[in-house]
């Protein structure tokens, strides 16, 4: 496995791989692995002969009053493991490098970024979109592998590749989680033992929603009004939001149909969790989108 730095020396060997006629599949990523990023480095590797990962804990995503800081890091912990999964290079810049002095550019996705997320986090998908876009320049894959897990992210990323043209097939994995149901997250490691059966609030209200979908119950704005209650009734939860959403567009909807998600954020504590589910799947034989 190659560790790369420099930005021209990413572009150059990802031109050498297009030059022998070889594909190349990329996972983006802020580090600090889990199983969650193994699998969807697993899920790159049957798309295409090469795979990149980059490793890039991106500044401009963070709001002033978030975790830069803190967000937890470790390149060596991160360099083996993705060694140990064939990854042909670990793309890991300068944040420097990435933002030169003077620079003004930046990418931005209309309406989508402004819901959810959005709302409590003004400017951080355009932080997203921004690296990503970056990302995508210097390492020009046929493919890219995200976590479905940020179910908001991956809308506006999708709408990014379609709304510019990149020839990049956007590629969802579905959420991998710990074995009482919590989403694998970086963050996990903030919640002690005391917040951490507490966070257990997310996947419970998504067994709630399945049961109640699976018996019938179509009425959106009550079945969120039900799962409020049940996260509430955790210690120490603050709901951020709960909806249920259009996967492309993420609007508010009425009636539970076959592209329906329900999307979530709280804080257990001073850990900000997410969480989804594809409530949809639940109505009938239809084909899963993620």
């Amino acid at each position: 496995m190659e560790v790369i730095r420099s930005l021209p020396r990413m572009t150059e060997w990802s031109d050498q791989m297009v030059r022998a006629g070889r594909s190349i599949a990329f996972v983006p990523t802020m580090g600090y692995f889990h199983e969650g990023h193994l699998s969807l480095m697993r899920m790159a590797r049957k798309q295409a002969e090469c795979v990149v990962v980059s490793l890039f804990v991106n500044p401009i995503q963070f709001g002033p009053a978030e975790d830069l800081s803190h967000y937890p890091r470790d390149f060596e912990r991160d360099k083996a493991m993705a060694a140990r999964e064939g990854i042909d290079v670990l793309f890991s810049p300068e944040v420097k490098e990435m933002y030169p002095e003077g620079a003004l550019s930046k990418v931005t996705v209309d309406k989508l970024g402004l819901t959810l997320c959005g709302a409590s986090r003004p400017g951080h998908f355009d932080g997203v979109t921004t690296v990503v876009a970056k990302l995508f320049n210097l390492v020009r894959p046929q493919c890219a592998v995200f976590g479905s897990k940020d179910f908001q992210q991956l809308a506006i990323i999708r709408r990014m590749v379609k709304d510019l043209n990149w020839g990049i097939d956007i590629l969802a994995h579905p959420i991998v989680r710990e074995d009482d149901g919590l989403a694998m997250s970086s963050r996990n490691t903030y919640l002690d033992k005391y917040s951490r059966p507490s966070a257990l609030c997310l996947y419970n209200a998504i067994k709630m929603a399945r049961k109640r979908v699976m018996a019938g119950f179509s009425e959106a704005e009550k079945l969120v009004i039900e799962l409020r209650e049940l996260i509430l009734s955790y210690g120490n939860v603050e709901i951020e939001y709960i909806d249920i959403v259009d996967r492309d567009d993420l609007m508010t909807q009425d009636k539970i149909n076959a592209e329906s998600f329900l999307v979530m954020a709280v804080k257990v504590g001073n850990t900000r969790l997410i969480d989804n589910d594809h409530l949809g799947i639940l109505l009938g034989n239809i084909v899963t989108r993620i």
